[in-house]
């Protein structure tokens, strides 16, 4: 005889949901829904990209239209500066650019009467500086602060040996009489004047890179970099050696400037005032003598 009170027991234990999923972790019902509203939210998400967005075509690639007023400015521009250049060539700046040191004067915060409430007048200090570079014994920085667009080829060609192949690019240069006939003729792109020793000290060792084996650029983390490269042929074994040699225009001043790569500045306008409040360049170029370190300051 069969025992079916066995059978029975045996067939309800195994439909016992209990016992049958008894080794599968649980759950909270919290974190369950919180899964769900989140993969909800996902799906709703791509959709409503998927309908924003176009579906981009393989093989087409984007047309942007030039208007013919933009090809006729440019035009017009390359034309005008390459008059330029052929009157500056052959007759120099003439009356636009002294052959003599000029002074200037500006004011500045003193420090020692700031906290004077009452006298403000008193907290202001003038101070005389030379505002062109014409009869330095120092080095120049020269700072490319334009773009190409409207750009003769003949300016193209001087601004690629001194090494200002991109905007905000800079370089340190012996300001001869070589030198000076350079940069006037591609004055309206770049400008330039007589830094500090303190300045030229924080561009090497803040924005300071070197080349290496022609075309590596290295950032100048430790002096083992400069003492391999202008060491053994002129004894420069630290920054503090590169900075002496380029601010006074030493004997090895060629090999030292060619050993730094050139310094990429940042934009003296940030990007909200170009694009939101148009902010142009407006005449900030050209020689500026001393007044560079402040304009180098700006952009470092």
């Amino acid at each position: 005889v069969k025992d079916h009170s066995a059978i029975t027991m045996s067939s309800n234990n195994s439909n016992d949901p209990a016992k049958k999923y008894a080794h599968l972790p649980l759950v909270p019902e919290s974190t369950l829904r919180k899964r769900h509203d989140l993969d909800a939210l996902a799906r709703k998400r791509a959709a409503k990209n998927e309908e924003q967005q176009p579906r981009k075509v393989r093989g087409k690639k984007a047309v942007y239209v030039v208007k013919p007023e933009t090809f006729i400015s440019r035009s017009r521009s390359r034309l005008n500066h390459a008059i330029r250049y052929k009157r500056v060539l052959k007759k120099g700046m003439q009356k636009r650019a002294s052959n003599k040191p000029i002074l200037a004067t500006k004011e500045i915060e003193d420090p020692n009467n700031s906290n004077n409430k009452d006298d403000a007048a008193a907290a202001v200090t003038k101070v005389q500086y030379q505002a062109n570079s014409v009869g330095t014994k120092h080095c120049v920085f020269v700072i490319r602060v334009r773009d190409s667009v409207g750009l003769p080829r003949r300016i193209l060609r001087i601004l690629d040996s001194l090494r200002l192949k991109k905007n905000h690019d800079a370089v340190f240069v012996n300001y001869d009489d070589k030198m000076r006939r350079k940069l006037h003729c591609i004055e309206p792109w770049v400008i330039y004047g007589v830094p500090s020793k303190a300045v030229v000290t924080d561009l090497i060792s803040r924005r300071g890179f070197g080349t290496v084996d022609g075309n590596q650029r290295v950032p100048l983390s430790d002096n083992v970099t400069i003492e391999n490269a202008l060491g053994e042929k002129h004894g420069l074994i630290c920054v503090e050696d590169l900075v002496h040699e380029v601010y006074n225009v030493g004997p090895a001043f060629e090999p030292a400037t060619q050993f730094l790569w050139p310094f990429v500045l940042a934009d003296s306008k940030t990007r909200f005032q170009r694009k939101t409040l148009r902010l142009k360049d407006g005449k900030e170029y050209g020689d500026q003598g001393e007044a560079i370190d402040q304009f180098i300051k700006e952009v470092l």
